[in-house]
Parts: C-alpha cells; sequence; structure tokens
C-alpha cells in the first residue's frame, strides 16, 4: 500500500498544531503496516462513499478511502464531538 494526500489534508496539516502533525506521521506508519492496528480504531465514516476514519489522537481524526492499493488521505480536522 501507499500514500495519497488530497490538497485539503496538506492544507489541513500544515495548520495543525506540531503534536497533531507528530501523532499523525505516526499514525500513517501504523496504517501503512496494519490497517486493523489498536491505535489507529480505524472504521468505515461512510459507508456509500467508502470513506474511512483513523484516530490521529484523542480530538483529532484523519479520514480516507482505499483504492487500488492506495491510501488516499482526504481530511485531517478535530474530532467532531
Amino acid at each position: 500500500m501507499r500514500l495519497e494526500f488530497s490538497d485539503r489534508a496538506m492544507r489541513s496539516y500544515g495548520v495543525a498544531p506540531n503534536s497533531v502533525c507528530r501523532a499523525f506521521d505516526k499514525q500513517v506508519l501504523f496504517l501503512l503496516a496494519d490497517l486493523r492496528h489498536p491505535s489507529l480504531h480505524a472504521k468505515k465514516y461512510d459507508e456509500a462513499r467508502n470513506i474511512w476514519q483513523g484516530r490521529v489522537n484523542r480530538d483529532w481524526r484523519f479520514y480516507f478511502v482505499i483504492e487500488r492499493g492506495v491510501y488516499y488521505i482526504l481530511d485531517i480536522m478535530r474530532h467532531p464531538k
């Protein structure tokens, strides 16, 4: 599997706090190794559009789709509680 980032995800990463960026970098490595890694809490977020949600930390999430061996990171944002 490989990663690709949307423009929106790149902008979100650029304005996120440094601690969130570091945590996201770590979580993406877990994603590449194993979608089911326990710290990701990866789950289908939107079944109709095939969007997944993964945990960055307690307060932040990232959203992605899986297509043809690629994780397309769509966005990184605060968890909408």
